[in-house]
């Protein structure tokens, strides 16, 4: 019994040692509210937020850091703006923007300019004119193979997405084995830019809204809508049927669609 159970755990820290090792890219997805009588001051502070990512991004302690305008969801004044702050470790992902690390950016950022009380007193600023409403912590699972290039002026949908319970792997089966090669073929008759299937990297709870989200990239709403005509006519009729009934393995959330603004690598 001790041999067995010294076994199992050997085949768990092995098993945890190979996932850190193979190159997954993590994702912070921030939803934010603004108030209306603050949209103008947080339209302010884009420009010096994005000089502070940029900082993160030269000390190596995040990949990439984006800014989105939603345009629409199922509630148009729950979120204004979305930020995806992208990562290659789980640990960066926990702990590199916490508040003193984002202060430490923000002086690495501004000491040239300003002085540490105004860059203490402009990050407090900026934090106070947003309501972070919804964070995920997000773990790439799958993605197409592309080369869109994120720019100002791209647009994106984001769906969340809740698998049925007793149904996790299949619903990650569905997404991998049917839809991925379904937007692979959407990208390849140009009428999409790029697909990413994502699940949680945090456990949540079986109370969970959402356990999984895919992110939808296409040049523009010219696109977009083409996207939406698309048909694969050398899918066969079991790989049809599997489609469809592979979408009652997971409940459709929400969808959000987003423009967006900035784009940091």
């Amino acid at each position: 019994m001790k041999k067995l159970f010294c076994f199992a755990i050997v085949f768990l820290l092995a098993a945890r040692i190979s996932f850190a090792q193979e190159d997954h890219q993590y994702m912070v997805i921030e939803f934010i509210k603004v108030a209306s009588t603050q949209m103008v001051d947080y339209s302010d502070n884009k420009d010096f937020m994005e000089k502070i990512y940029e900082e993160a991004v030269k000390q190596g302690d995040v990949e990439g850091w984006d800014l989105w305008s939603l345009q629409s969801g199922p509630d148009q004044g729950e979120f204004q703006f979305v930020t995806i702050t992208y990562y290659n470790d789980p640990v960066k992902m926990m702990n590199a923007m916490t508040d003193d690390n984002f202060l430490n950016y923000a002086k690495r950022a501004y000491s040239s300019t300003m002085s540490e009380s105004q860059i203490e007193s402009a990050v407090k600023s900026a934090v106070q004119n947003r309501d972070l409403a919804m964070r995920a912590y997000m773990v790439e699972v799958a993605e197409t193979k592309d080369n869109f290039q994120m720019k100002p002026g791209v647009l994106a949908s984001f769906d969340l997405m809740k698998a049925a319970e007793g149904r996790f792997n299949e619903y990650e089966n569905v997404e991998n084995e049917l839809y991925l090669p379904f937007h692979q073929k959407k990208i390849q008759a140009g009428m999409m830019g790029s697909w990413k299937f994502l699940r949680t990297a945090v456990p949540m709870g079986s109370a969970a809204e959402y356990t999984h989200m895919t992110l939808n990239f296409y040049d523009d709403y010219v696109q977009f809508f083409n996207s939406m005509e698309y048909e694969d006519m050398e899918a066969s009729e079991e790989q049809l049927t599997a489609m469809e009934e592979g979408l009652s393995s997971r409940d459709q959330k929400w969808v959000y669609m987003a423009t967006l603004l900035k784009a940091i690598r």
